[in-house]
C-alpha cells in the first residue's frame, strides 16, 4: 500500500530521544522543551514559539490569550478539519463560517468583510493543505474593523505568503506536529506570535497558570491548562527540525512531478501556486471534475484496489449536527470542492516510481 503521508525519520531522534531517557528527563522540564521553541521561533523568523500538547491545543489556547469569549463570533471556513472549529465552541465563541477559493482551496478573503459584525472578535484563515491564504487582504480588514487573525498553519508548515511563513503573519499562528505532518512529534502542536506579550500568556496558561513562590510552593491566580509538550517529544522535534529544508525540497519535487504527469488528463484540475506563494503542497490535493468521466469516490476506490491509499476533502463543517444552526456565507465553492477534492500519497519519503503508478492509475481510468 502506498500510504497518503506517513513521518519521515532519518535523523537524530533515536539519539535525541535516547539521551533523555539515559538522563530521566522525559517530562515538560527537559532542555529540549526549551531548545525546540527557540529553533521553531528561527525557522520562522518569529518572536515567540510555545511548544503545545498538540495543534488543537494550540489554537484553543490561542483563543484562550485573545479572550474570545461566550457570545463572540470568529469567522472561520468550513472546509477545514474540525480542530479548526471546536477550538470556537471550547472557548464559548460562534463560528461563522465563509467559502474558499476554487484553485487555493484556502479561505475566500474577499468574503469576510460582509460577515461581520459587532460580535465578530477574530478571523481565523486555514492555509488548507498548505497554500497560504492572501493575508495581507485579510489583514487589511482585521486592522479595519480591530479584529484578531489567529492564523492555523497546521498544514501548512514550510510555505510562504510572499516572503513570510504562514503562522507569523497574524497575531497567533497555531502549528501541528501530528503524525502525518511535515515534521512530527507523535503528537504535538506550536502556539507561534510576535507580540512577547500574547506569548508570555500563552506559556503562562500552558503551564497550569503557575506560579513559583519564595518557598517553592505553587500558586495558580486563574484556571490553567496542562497544555505542554514532554521533553522526549520535543527532542524529536529538535532532530525533525534539522532536516525540514530536505523535507520542503522532497514535497515541492513530489509536487512537480505530479503536476508533469498529470498536466494533460481531462477532467483533472491540478493545485495551484499563486505568484504571491510558496506551496508546500503538505498534501498534494487535485479536484476531480464531471469530464473526468467517473466521480471522485469512484477514483478512490479504484486507487485503493491498486494498493494507494488516497483522501476525500473534508466534509462542510456546517453541515455536521454542532454547527448545522451557525451563521454563514454562500458556501457553493466548499460544496462543490467537498464533493470534488481528492489528497493523494504525499509522504516526504515518497518514492517517484510510486507517484507514476499513483498517476497511472489515474490516466488509465479517464472515461470521458
Amino acid at each position: 500500500m502506498i500510504p497518503l503521508c506517513v513521518p519521515e525519520i532519518r535523523g537524530n531522534e533515536w539519539k535525541y530521544i535516547k539521551e533523555c531517557l539515559d538522563t530521566n528527563w522525559v517530562s515538560s522540564a527537559g532542555s529540549y522543551v526549551d531548545r525546540f521553541e527557540n529553533d521553531f521561533a528561527t525557522f520562522l523568523n518569529a518572536k515567540k514559539a510555545v511548544v503545545m500538547s498538540n495543534g488543537t491545543s494550540a489554537l484553543y489556547l490561542a483563543l484562550k490569550a485573545l479572550d474570545i469569549k461566550e457570545g463572540d463570533e470568529v469567522i472561520v471556513p468550513s472546509l477545514t478539519f474540525i480542530s479548526s472549529v471546536n477550538v470556537i465552541r471550547y472557548v464559548g465563541a460562534n463560528p461563522v463560517f465563509v467559502d474558499v477559493c476554487r484553485d487555493t482551496f484556502a479561505m475566500d478573503v474577499e468574503e469576510v468583510e460582509e460577515l461581520i459584525t459587532s460580535k465578530t472578535k477574530a478571523i481565523l484563515p486555514v492555509h488548507l493543505y498548505g497554500h497560504p491564504v492572501d493575508m495581507d487582504f485579510l489583514m487589511e480588514i482585521a486592522r479595519k474593523y480591530n479584529i484578531y487573525v489567529v492564523e492555523d498553519a497546521t498544514e501548512s508548515l514550510g510555505s510562504l505568503y510572499k516572503k513570510d511563513h504562514t503562522g507569523t503573519i497574524g497575531d497567533i499562528g497555531c502549528f501541528s506536529f501530528n503524525g502525518n505532518k511535515l515534521i512530527t512529534t507523535g503528537g504535538g502542536g506550536m502556539l507561534v506570535t510576535n507580540n512577547e506579550e500574547i506569548g508570555e500568556r500563552a506559556k503562562f496558561l500552558s503551564t497550569q497558570a503557575k506560579v513559583v513562590i519564595e518557598n517553592k510552593a505553587f500558586y495558580h491566580p486563574e484556571v490553567g491548562y496542562n497544555f505542554r509538550m514532554p521533553n522526549i517529544l520535543a527532542a524529536m522535534g529538535c532532530a525533525q527540525l534539522e532536516n525540514i529544508d530536505e523535507y520542503i525540497q522532497a514535497k515541492i519535487e513530489h509536487a512537480n512531478y505530479y503536476n508533469e504527469l498529470l498536466k494533460d488528463v481531462k477532467g483533472i484540475t491540478l493545485p495551484t501556486e499563486k505568484e504571491w506563494a510558496k506551496n508546500v503542497h503538505w498534501l498534494y490535493s487535485i479536484v476531480v471534475e464531471d469530464e473526468y468521466g467517473i466521480g471522485r469516490d469512484e477514483l478512490i476506490k479504484i486507487l485503493a484496489e491498486n494498493d494507494i491509499e488516497s483522501r476525500p476533502f473534508f466534509m462542510p463543517i456546517n453541515k455536521m449536527s454542532p454547527y448545522i444552526d451557525c451563521k454563514h456565507g454562500d458556501l457553493t465553492i466548499t460544496e462543490e470542492l467537498s464533493r470534488k477534492g481528492l489528497n493523494l500519497p504525499s509522504s516526504v519519503g515518497l518514492k517517484m516510481e510510486e507517484i507514476e503508478k499513483v498517476c497511472k492509475v489515474i490516466m488509465n481510468n479517464q472515461r470521458s
